[in-house]
């Protein structure tokens, strides 16, 4: 079996990664998101998903690299991470009582063969109307400071959301079935690792 590398500092991702069973480590990637334009939103996720994974594949020299980016778009513009907690608090504004989407983008090197693909996926999440009040007390978590439009949705940020259209897995970071199809495009058949124990090695 090859390598398998997560091109992500996120834990979240790492949890959903283990879930299907499959021995990986964590590898972070040095792509600057700030180089990348302004294109269409699941473009941008794709692009991005494919730069890291691509840019822990050249490092590594082996193996399949899997990379993810997850994206928030609100009435056509994309929100990222928030800078500070008035910049979080002014993107729950934002969200607040309305629809959004959550573009998560996926892709896989095999760093072996050079072969790569990617995809996305998109949900519609429905928030809540909160209260100036009720939005402040959550930025006061810190819980959003390191999620894009955010928000958790898998902690305390699942209390703003009225409900969600698609795949929730999307929404934490790493939509599992995709990643699935991608895999098995490269030539890995995740079925034949469930009902077995995998094991994250840790971040290097």
């Amino acid at each position: 079996m090859k390598q398998i590398f997560l091109a992500s500092a996120s834990p979240r991702r790492v949890e959903l990664l283990r879930t299907l069973g499959l021995t990986f480590e964590q590898r972070i990637s040095t792509v600057a998101e700030s180089l990348f334009g302004n294109p269409e939103p699941a473009l941008l996720a794709e692009s991005l998903a494919l730069a890291k994974a691509r840019d822990v594949a050249d490092r590594e020299g082996k193996g399949l690299v899997i990379g993810a980016d997850t994206i928030v778009v609100h009435q056509g513009k994309i929100l990222g991470k928030p800078l500070d907690r008035e910049d979080a608090f002014r993107m729950l504004q934002m969200l607040n009582g309305s629809q959004h989407e959550v573009i998560s983008g996926v892709a896989v090197v095999d760093a072996d063969n050079g072969q790569e693909n990617s995809g996305h996926e998109v949900t519609i999440v429905s928030f809540r109307l909160l209260s100036e009040e009720q939005l402040k007390s959550y930025v006061a978590t810190g819980e959003p400071m390191d999620k894009a439009g955010a928000y958790g949705i898998q902690g305390i940020g699942a209390l703003l959301v009225k409900g969600i259209s698609g795949c929730y897995n999307n929404v934490v970071g790493l939509p599992l079935t995709l990643l699935a199809e991608i895999l098995e495009e490269i030539g890995l058949n995740v079925w034949s690792y469930i009902g077995k124990e995998g094991r994250y090695a840790g971040e290097t």
